[in-house]
């Protein structure tokens, strides 16, 4: 059966709790995605660690955003660990995502539009006027046409992206809730089902699944439903 088209966030305290969620999920989810905290505490190794022998995919969630330079460096420094994915911050700019495209050219860029734990009010005081809509379409076009091939919002903006920059953009979206969990840090939230139905490509979904009782079965099931999604709402896909 072909792994869910799911990131499971692996915000572990360790790198042998990582490795261990990693290899219960892998069977159900097609990426595994490790993130800052993870990576600053012990470097390339936990690439290998979490991917171990199953060859599953790394999303590596850096949000790279500094000048161009520097983040073609960096981007081109973590290519060599092979990354399905790896994020930049598409408030960069155009050239420095353009850069990190150039510096990874076997890695799938993916700009970050504004980040799921800011609400209207956040992006006010950050001075970011408007809804968070207005903000991401308007970041995702400029990151389509800096050269990344995905991009990463909120399940309640997916639609409207999707409208902006087409089917070839893979849409990548996080704060993806399950019915029932908490939204925790997260302001824009959706449940899989819905972030699927309205055209994400990959679901982020990290506590409701690593923090489960039995992460492996939590993923089966909600790879599951999202096959039960598929099947209705895209045949033939």
């Amino acid at each position: 059966m072909t792994p869910a088209p799911i990131a499971v966030a692996l915000d572990a305290p360790d790198l042998e709790t990582a490795a261990r969620w990693a290899s219960l999920v892998t069977p159900h989810v097609s990426t595994v995605k490790v993130g800052l905290e993870l990576y600053l505490r012990y470097g390339p190794d936990v690439i290998a660690s979490v991917r171990g022998a199953s060859g599953v995919q790394v999303f590596l969630d850096l949000k790279l955003h500094d000048i161009p330079n520097t983040v073609a460096g960096a981007a081109k420094a973590v290519a060599r660990l092979k990354p399905a994915i790896l994020t930049v911050h598409a408030a960069g700019g155009p050239a420095m995502i353009r850069a990190a495209v150039e510096a990874a050219p076997a890695t799938r860029i993916a700009a970050v539009t504004v980040l799921t734990s800011l609400s209207e009010a956040d992006m006010e005081r950050t001075g970011l006027a408007g809804p968070p809509g207005d903000a991401v379409r308007r970041l995702a076009v400029l990151a389509v046409e800096a050269g990344a091939q995905a991009l990463v919002c909120s399940p309640q903006e997916v639609a409207a992206v999707r409208a902006e920059v087409g089917r070839d953009i893979i849409l990548i979206t996080p704060g993806v809730r399950p019915a029932g969990s908490e939204s925790q840090d997260q302001a824009r939230v959706a449940t899989p089902e819905r972030a699927f139905a309205d055209g994400a490509d990959l679901l982020v979904i990290g506590r409701p699944i690593t923090g489960s009782a039995d992460p492996g079965a939590t993923a089966a099931g909600i790879a599951a439903a999202l096959r039960r999604v598929s099947a209705a709402a895209r045949p033939g896909v």
